[in-house]
């Protein structure tokens, strides 16, 4: 049918390529979306929060959303409805879960990744109206439900039924996720679509993008909800159509397309001219449609064809029985006598070129067939001529046969292509031809409009009846609704017996008429007058007869039914078709005709009421959804709304009776079992497991989320729940307990990732430096933190960054000027670029005299040409850039560097130049009339582990002790976990040193292991560690475990690798005897040896003492390692010996 949303005069829509957004390639030729992209007054799209969203204020509505609210039920204030809606441009209307789509016959701008985004997830009450709402409803519950669901698409033709269908596929395949192979099914799904129009629509008088076939097309899906497969069903092809067509209507899109868009060599090729040239194309002198390009569509037809996966050698092969047929359609006869013959003999050449066959049996097979007679016994074959009407006929038959056929093999080609060894879950979606009232109706309008009929009586069985009579069953109180129930007119049709219908009386002539034409046509009409004359929805006349359907009285021209429902495609045709040269053609025509035939051949009639049989089983089967498509007009312009038209099928449609019972009815019924299943979660008594009676155990979650007693019934086997709110009440209390158990989770998987990248960052850092540069001993072993200074509070330094610039690491650092001395600096590092921040007071306006931040450079990190490094154990290093070079200290500088060196690589694709050396060099900047040049840093062995500086001229001289060798790497965390410590192991590190002095940046230096050199030892004075630079110093007391300040604090650090100390500790304490065999009692704790805290110390694992200075501490034990043991507080533990002083 014409689509919704499709453009004006409701043509075949085509790629959607030019708004890259939208990446569904949903063919629409005439994008919707494109809208989007140009000027337009309209108002605010669909999607809009600011107009449209639930929480919005001032929201401003078009009539009710959902006509269930209407103040009056009647078929005029129902339509009055819909047109003040459709006027507003507001397309999709609700009763209850059933959506009505008004075809708007223009490009409408709310189909983007925007609203996809807004309905993907959200209850039905939370955003306007959308079909995006009601596909999502059915993919969260063929998940949550694990049951198969369908949508049942209906209305007349023209009223957009096949966009909807569109836009379900479209919105299914951008909300499922997937990998290579799901995005390859996803594509196939969605590139049948061109294909299929292609090959199965046409232009009629009321549509101009008309589906003559019916569809199904099942959606496969793996049990997490990726379509990994699809299947599709196809229902009576219009065939008639290859071979008339009304006046103003055209046949199927594909012939057209090739005569457009083929090539000059494939013209050449098949014997292409203009479309007038052909019998099967200028009956109706139609040949063009207004806003449909015939050449673009061919392209994207082919481009369907690779997708799916058929070669270019069998497309070539296609398109060659396409224009094959056209060619075929050409030959006419004339009277020889009796007899036909055919008028021009040259123009069965091309065809039977075409067609790989010889043509002299072509016309031999057109103008006689093989007759099977039997005399006395015995089967015998004569060969008949035909006369110019049986001729004629017998080329329209070859030429359907073919058409079908090769249909037939598209649709298995794209079968195969989305094919699963087994079914899981599965969404159906029938795009099937709207009810068809033309001028003249006949066979084919007849079984499109029984399939109408059969759909429409699942609506009424599912909705209408079934659901009242739930009701009586379970013991609802319920006021019954009156409706129509067309079983009646479905009986009418389809009935074998008492009486037989209309298709059992056809059948019956078709298998005893010997004759064409109208003869056995009118036998037909003399027989239904005596089998259904009486039925009161059937009527005849002369010519035919009237049904009495849902949708209005239809009148039918018997004439040519009988021949469209024989159907047959006589053996000569086949056996004709088997001697093609073309294995393809061959594979079209697979019967074995040497069998003898037994029973009676099938009929189109019989075909397709098994047909619409097995469709509506298959869709029992499912759970259904509705989408009910309104055409406003005949005249497929936008904004014209024709009130009989549409009150007609708001009528016929049922809506209703169907407001009426959503309105008196429950909105959700669920089975005791399952409403348990769904909802046990929501209290403790219930999850995992309700052990009691189901009954109870539903009225407990009931009572548990507070429903007032008047929101549900009970019924015998199921609960029904009154109005749509009070289940989204409880959809909702579901979700935030399943967003905390989310939360806890994730929670939980992002420590598991943080640790572990961490690790591979510490990993990745120390391989930098690794055999080139001496380690820290606090520092080798300790995690990455990235953000010293906690920027999301800190919008003073933010200000400098991109509006959403992720930050990989920042921290306050020590810049060094041309005469070296310190300055402080904030260095931030992300993904692009350096920045370095510093602090200068305001010179002139209101603000003047604070300090503020400033952005004092800013370094691409393509541009940068290296880093240079010592080989000491400092914390230096230069940034080398273009114009002037950064001489940094910073003691995370192995994090920072590492970091640089992996963005580096990602946006150069080569690695990050690093010098080792023990004299660097840095370039200064150029100012005023003083000169730039270099400055140089030399680095020497010095005592301990803090850089003692010494500045001569323009040299910096470096002076440090040696660090942990080159080769060092960090010890992995976690080795060790699973078996708890005993509170008598010590820690695998080396004791910490206490914490001494100053470094230049008022930072106490790190605890280190081992022994304190002899002179700091025995150095004199307090036994506090003195204070550093008033501006910079934090104090010295602060607790290591604290987090890092960003004037460099770095008593956090004191995470010592495990050195030889630490590994013959631990092998001392393996070897202490068990406490009390062969060990002598401990003196009394008044007498026992004891200790006074010199500094804080705060134990970093579980089995060390944390204790502040000057508190006494029993010493219950000293080992040679450094560490003691001994107890404070009633506790015991672990704790460096060189914190303490004996007492």
């Amino acid at each position: 049918g014409t689509k919704a949303g499709s453009p004006v005069n409701g043509q075949k829509q085509g790629h959607a390529q030019a708004t890259p957004k939208i990446p569904l390639n949903l063919h629409l030729h005439h994008d919707p979306f494109r809208s989007l992209q140009e000027p337009r007054h309209q108002p605010p799209t669909m999607g809009s929060k600011e107009r449209f969203h639930w929480q919005s204020h001032n929201v401003k509505q078009s009539g009710v959303d959902d006509m269930v609210l209407l103040p009056q039920i009647t078929e005029d204030a129902i339509a009055a409805n819909l047109r003040k809606r459709f006027m507003d441009d507001y397309i999709f209307t609700y009763i209850g879960s059933v959506l009505i789509s008004v075809n708007p016959f223009k490009q409408m701008p709310y189909f983007t990744d925007r609203e996809i985004d807004l309905y993907q997830g959200a209850a039905q009450y939370e955003n306007p109206p959308h079909i995006y709402a009601l596909t999502d409803n059915m993919y969260r519950n063929m998940l949550i439900d694990c049951e198969n669901q369908c949508v049942i698409i209906s209305g007349e033709s023209g009223a957009g039924k096949t966009v909807a269908a569109k836009y379900i596929m479209g919105y299914i395949s951008k909300v499922s996720g997937g990998g290579e192979k799901v995005q390859h099914v996803k594509d196939i799904i969605l590139q049948s679509n061109p294909l299929l129009e292609a090959f199965g629509n046409a232009k009629t008088v009321r549509n101009n993008n008309s589906s003559r076939f019916g569809k199904y097309f099942e959606i496969q899906f793996s049990r997490g909800g990726e379509p990994d497969g699809g299947k599709i069903s196809n229902f009576l092809l219009e065939k008639s159509r290859v071979v008339m067509q009304n006046e103003n209507e055209r046949n199927f899109h594909i012939y057209y397309q090739l005569l457009e868009g083929a090539s000059q060599e494939q013209r050449q090729n098949l014997g292409l001219m203009t479309p007038d040239y052909y019998y099967y194309l200028n009956q109706s002198d139609t040949y063009q449609v207004d806003g449909t390009d015939d050449r673009s569509d061919f392209g994207e037809t082919l481009s369907a064809m690779q997708v799916i996966g058929i070669p270019p050698s069998i497309q070539q092969l296609v398109l060659q029985l396409v224009a094959g047929i056209l060619h075929l359609g050409n030959i006419s006869f004339c009277e020889d006598g009796n007899y036909a013959r055919v008028e021009s003999v040259d123009l069965l050449a091309f065809p039977a070129y075409l067609l790989g066959i010889d043509s002299g049996r072509l016309q031999e097979k057109l103008t006689s067939r093989k007759m099977d007679s039997r005399w006395g016994g015995r089967s015998e074959s004569i060969n008949v001529t035909l006369n110019v009407e049986q001729a004629a006929y017998t080329r329209d038959a070859l030429a359907k046969g073919l058409y079908a056929r090769l249909f037939d093999f598209l649709v298995e080609a794209i079968n195969r292509a989305m094919q699963k060894p087994q079914e899981e879950y599965s969404i159906g979606v029938l795009d099937i031809y709207g009810f068809e009232i033309f001028q003249k109706n006949g066979f084919e309008q007849f079984c499109i409009n029984f399939v109408n009929e059969k759909l429409q009586q699942i609506f009424i069985e599912l909705t209408l009846k079934a659901e009242q009579e739930e009701y009586v069953q379970a013991g609802i109180r319920w006021t019954p609704i009156q409706y129509f129930n067309n079983k009646v007119v479905c009986d009418l049709i389809e009935n074998k017996l008492s009486p037989p219908g209309i298709m059992s009386v056809l059948d019956d002539v078709c298998a005893t008429m010997h004759a064409t034409g109208g003869g056995a046509d009118q036998t037909l009409l003399q027989k239904l007058q005596a089998a259904v004359g009486t039925h009161e929805h059937f009527n005849s006349w002369s010519a035919g007869f009237v049904i009495h359907h849902y949708a209005g009285k239809v009148s039918y021209d018997v004439s040519g039914f009988c021949e469209r429902n024989r159907d047959v495609l006589f053996s000569d045709l086949i056996e004709l078709m088997q001697t093609s040269e073309q294995a393809f053609l061959r594979m079209l025509f697979p019967e074995k005709l040497d069998g003898d035939k037994k029973g009676r051949p099938s009929t189109a009639g019989s075909k397709i009421k098994k047909q619409a049989n097995d469709l509506v089983a298959t869709l029992m089967r499912c759970t259904p959804h509705y989408i009910r498509c309104i055409k406003p007009n005949e005249t497929k312009r936008p904004r014209d709304w024709e009130e009989n038209r549409v009150k007609h099928q708001v009528e016929y449609l049922g809506l209703k009776e169907n407001i009426r019972v959503r309105r008196a009815g429950f909105a959700y019924r669920r089975q005791f079992a399952k409403f348990l299943q769904r909802y046990a979660i929501l209290t403790p008594e219930t999850w995992p497991r309700w052990r009691g009676d189901e009954r109870q155990g539903v009225q407990h979650l009931l009572r548990a989320v507070n429903m007032e007693p008047d929101q549900y019934q009970m019924g015998s086997t199921k609960v029904f729940v009154k109005n749509p709110e009070s289940l989204f009440l409880l959809e909702e209390v579901r979700e935030r307990k399943f967003d905390g158990f989310a939360r806890t989770i994730q929670k939980a998987w992002r420590r598991h990732v943080a640790v572990r990248k961490y690790e591979e960052m510490r990993e990745e850092a120390s391989n930098i430096l690794l055999n080139k540069k001496e380690r820290r001993r606090n520092s080798i072993n300790r995690n990455f933190v990235g953000d010293y200074l906690g920027l999301e509070e800190r919008p003073e330094l933010r200000q400098f960054l991109g509006k959403r610039e992720r930050v990989d690491f920042a921290d306050s650092v020590t810049k060094y000027d041309r005469r070296f001395k310190p300055i402080k600096r904030d260095l931030i590092l992300t993904p692009k670029c350096v920045y370095v921040i510093g602090r200068e007071k305001v010179k002139k306006g209101p603000e003047k005299g604070q300090v503020c931040e400033v952005l004092k450079k800013k370094v691409d990190i393509q541009a940068l040409r290296g880093v240079s490094l010592s080989t000491r154990q400092d914390d230096f290093f230069i940034l080398q850039e273009d114009a002037a070079d950064s001489f940094l200290e910073s003691v995370f500088k192995t994090e920072f560097v590492s970091l640089l060196c992996k963005r580096f690589e990602e946006a150069t694709r080569r690695p990050l130049p690093l010098t080792f050396s023990d004299t660097l060099q840095f370039r200064v900047k150029k100012e005023g009339w003083g000169g730039g040049g270099t400055r140089s840093v030399t680095f020497s062995r010095g005592f301990g582990d803090l850089a003692v500086l010494k500045v001569g001229g323009r040299t910096l001289t470096v002076s440090v002790g040696d660090g942990l060798p080159k080769s060092s790497k960090p010890t992995r965390k976690g080795m060790a976990k699973g078996k708890p410590r005993r509170s008598s192991q010590a820690p695998t590190r080396a004791a910490p040193a206490p914490p001494r002095g100053m470094d230049r940046n008022g930072v106490p230096p790190s605890a280190r292991g081992g022994p304190l050199p002899l002179e700091i030892m025995s150095g004199g004075g307090t036994h506090r560690p003195p204070r550093g630079p008033p501006s910079t110093s934090l104090g010295a007391s602060r607790r290591p475990r604290a987090r890092p300040p960003s004037e460099h604090n770095t008593e956090f650090l004191n995470v010592p690798d495990q050195g030889m100390a630490g590994m013959q500790r631990k092998r001392s304490v393996g070897q202490r005897p068990v406490p009390g065999v062969g060990r002598p009692k401990p003196q009394p704790r008044t007498h026992g040896p004891r200790c006074r805290a010199l500094y804080q110390y705060v134990g970093q694992d579980v089995d060390e003492l944390s204790f502040n200075v000057n508190e006494v501490i029993e010493i219950l034990m000293e080992d040679p390692s450094g560490w003691w043991k001994g107890r404070l507080h009633g506790q015991e533990g672990l704790f460096p010996g060189n914190y303490v002083e004996k007492i």
